[in-house]
């Protein structure tokens, strides 16, 4: 029964979005709009980065000018930094592999569960290559601005990543 209320509900709503769209409706149609594009553009964006090996992915088209990787470290900010960070996964392993498990928005606000793999046989950040085989899972999150990344943060399980590269016990 509550199935069918539900479903008969979510009928209605269709319906009259459809029929004569109340400013709700607008809203909400331009909002999901909104966040599909914020998606593709990010996707696309790092689709092109790994698949291709193309650093210039990250570029004005779909990256803020101010756009800022938010590390351990310190913020980088900027096309060049933030360029200049990431290529470290390119130049640091050859067969680099990398898949969206799933990307979940709202406004501007991202989230993407993500999956890496690859072989280190490259500097990456400074590390000497070890040859060693990598899989890791993590998040990020990600603020968009006008239809651009603003921001990413990485998290992921850095002690599992050093102990795969064999850089600790």
């Amino acid at each position: 029964m509550k199935k069918i209320i539900l479903i008969s509900f979510t009928i209605l709503i269709c319906i009259s979005c459809n029929q004569t769209p109340s400013e709700n409706c607008d809203a909400a149609l331009k909002a999901n709009e909104k966040v599909a594009k914020n998606i593709k553009t990010y996707k696309t964006a790092w689709d092109v980065f790994f698949e291709n090996r193309d650093s210039n992915a990250i570029n004005t088209d779909s990256f803020d000018e101010q756009v800022t990787v938010v590390t351990a470290s310190g913020n980088i900010t900027g096309i060049d930094g933030f360029r200049e960070y990431y290529n470290n996964y390119l130049t640091g392993f050859s067969d680099a592999e990398f898949n969206f498990i799933d990307i979940i928005a709202q406004g501007d606000k991202l989230v993407k569960h993500w999956n890496f793999k690859g072989t280190h046989d490259g500097v990456m950040f400074g590390i000497p290559a070890t040859n060693k085989k990598v899989d890791i899972s993590g998040t990020t999150l990600v603020l968009m601005k006008d239809g651009k990344v603003l921001q990413e943060q990485d998290y992921f399980d850095n002690h599992s990543f050093l102990m795969q590269l064999g850089l600790l016990e």
